[in-house]
């Protein structure tokens, strides 16, 4: 098998190309955005593309030349099963109800006044997303009534930046007072009130749509579970960020006392929809039930990579260290 990578310093490609070294695997790098991608890579036959959410470039196109490669028999990773409700919370709310999937609830409005009539009857506290983002950006909880009403509005109104400059620059500060930031970075985060990333200028604002999540409380973590081929298995608890509610990119792991029952759901789910690879975060009702908050092709690697090993599809551990780009590449050629 010949593979064409799209090579992106810092993504998946990193390690998917230094696997095809070590192995000699016929590969060869190429640039996406040429007019001729098309054509590029027709003595391939596969494509692999780590696709960014907050590269502008890359939402605007990558799911388009991947799926039209696909038409044309070509593997790429992600797939179309993989990746199309990629950064699209709504769209894997759908997707997961669709199949019986345990979603945390979760209510979608495209009419202003259905959401504020929801909004009048039901109960506090609820999360706010917009259906993109990551690292628990675009996330809020919403205590009250006249807070919701305030996001409704606005959601059908001017609408959401794709950055919110505020809530960057708070994340900036507790990443400050942790030590795992410089005083440098908190002049950076005020520079951004002034002005936004390229992204946030190229990408429309949110609006027309409003999402909401029910509040799972008591959790202090989440567990992070990632699929690859349906086959091997990797988790990590995630801990929620002193005083606040979100576990995403808190920066804080921990790999004991995971729920097999966690991981058997994520295999089930992965193989049900066919997905290549997918990240699920999880976590519990109050009833004690495991609960999916979204799923993602791509994930981070600096939790995932430190695990002390991981699952088979029949449930058994194998310790040691793993590499799932590696994996990722193996699934392809199989």
């Amino acid at each position: 098998m010949k593979l064409a990578i799209h090579h992106r310093p810092g993504s998946f490609s990193d390690r998917w190309i230094a696997y095809c070294e070590k192995k000699g695997i016929d590969y060869k790098i190429e640039n996406a955005f040429d007019s001729d991608i098309i054509q590029q890579v027709s003595d391939c036959d596969a494509f692999m593309w780590h696709h960014h959410h907050a590269q502008f470039k890359d939402v605007l196109t990558a799911k388009r030349i991947l799926f039209a490669l696909e038409h044309a028999s070509v593997k790429v990773f992600p797939d179309f099963k993989t990746g199309w409700h990629f950064d699209d919370k709504v769209a894997q709310k759908y997707l997961l109800e669709a199949i019986g999937a345990p979603l945390v609830p979760s209510y979608v409005f495209y009419d202003k006044q259905e959401a504020l009539d929801w909004a009048s009857t039901t109960s506090y506290p609820k999360v706010f997303k917009l259906k993109g983002g990551a690292g628990a950006a675009n996330v809020k909880l919403v205590k009250t009534q006249e807070e919701c009403n305030k996001l409704i509005q606005r959601a059908f109104g001017r609408g959401f930046s794709q950055f919110d400059r505020f809530a960057g620059l708070k994340e900036r500060i507790r990443k400050f007072k942790e030590g795992k930031a410089g005083f440098i970075d908190i002049l950076k985060g005020i520079g951004r009130l002034f002005i936004t990333t390229e992204f946030a200028k190229q990408q429309a604002p949110e609006k027309g749509y409003v999402y909401f999540q029910e509040f799972m409380p008591k959790n202090d973590s989440d567990i992070r579970v990632v699929v690859i081929g349906g086959k091997k298995a990797a988790a990590e608890k995630r801990y929620v960020r002193k005083n606040d509610f979100r576990a995403s990119g808190s920066g804080e792991f921990s790999y004991e006392g995971i729920d097999i029952d966690v991981i058997k759901t994520a295999f089930d789910i992965a193989n049900k929809l066919n997905l290549q690879s997918a990240a699920f975060d999880f976590v519990y009702s109050e009833a004690g039930q495991p609960k999916i908050v979204e799923v993602c092709y791509g994930f981070g690697t600096e939790g995932i990579e430190n695990a002390p090993g991981y699952w088979d599809a029949d449930l058994n551990w194998h310790e040691g260290k793993f590499n799932p780009q590696e994996w990722m590449v193996k699934f392809l050629q199989s």
